[in-house]
């Protein structure tokens, strides 16, 4: 038996991602914060997990960084053993003489678990911490563009939102469904008029003129399976998106 190095937390909520039985659950990790590259520099300086200071991990790490992605662009795959990377292109070609149409299709980098971070699992510990509170919740989101999950966003094209409790519903002028910049906390609200689906489980949108950055993405609602919320209640989704 392996010796356990970590432990993650986790949640259970009602699975709205699948429609087979409707008694099923899905475990949501409780992440306790997103780390950059400075932040985790700093931690193995700390722990005695480098041999070298954080500034100049983290510069090295950026180099590398910064390199790989220039591959990546120029159409190279990567494999680093703890993750592989690889550019692809979504979208239909019609015929064997259609060239590649930035309205009709997109390119996106994909990112999977290598070797190295797939032997750790055996390591890890899960500790499920029991059904969450009876709150709105973001399970997943889908840019319809790009098809990419919980990570792109394509103004002006739809964007899939699986959750539970999240429909937008109430009487407070705050409700609606957010994007909200990571950089300088702009909020931006999606018009009533582009909320194309809103129900509990479901919300499609219209992605607002984003300019490129990250965001985070909140859901403002007061609605619960009996009468409305006294006060409004946030779900936020525990991912970073990205508008290129």
């Amino acid at each position: 038996m392996s010796n356990i190095l970590y432990k993650i937390k986790a949640y259970l909520y009602d699975n709205v991602l699948t429609k087979d039985n409707p008694n099923d659950l899905t475990a949501k990790t409780v992440s306790e914060r997103s780390l950059n590259v400075q932040q985790i520099c700093l931690s193995a300086a700390n722990r005695g997990g480098a041999d070298i200071s954080a500034s100049a991990m983290e510069h090295a790490t950026e180099l590398f960084l910064k390199e790989m992605a220039y591959q990546l662009c120029d159409g190279f795959s990567v494999n680093t053993g703890y993750f592989t990377a690889s550019t692809n292109i979504r979208g239909v070609f019609d015929s064997p003489s259609e060239t590649f149409n930035k309205d009709k299709h997109s390119i996106i980098f994909q990112f999977n678990q290598g070797e190295k971070l797939r032997a750790e699992i055996s390591n890890i510990e899960v500790e499920i911490l029991g059904v969450a509170e009876s709150s709105a919740v973001i399970l997943q989101v889908t840019d319809v563009k790009s098809g990419s999950v919980n990570d792109l966003l394509t103004p002006g094209r739809n964007l899939k939102i699986a959750g539970s409790k999240i429909k937008v519903a109430g009487n407070d002028p705050f409700i609606g469904v957010f994007f909200v910049n990571t950089t300088n906390d702009v909020r931006t609200m999606v018009e009533e008029s582009d909320m194309v689906t809103n129900n509990p489980s479901e919300l499609i949108v219209v992605i607002p003129a984003l300019p490129a950055g990250t965001y985070n993405l909140e859901v403002v609602t007061q609605y619960s399976s009996g009468a409305l919320l006294k006060y409004t209640r946030t779900a936020t989704l525990d991912k970073i998106l990205t508008v290129a």
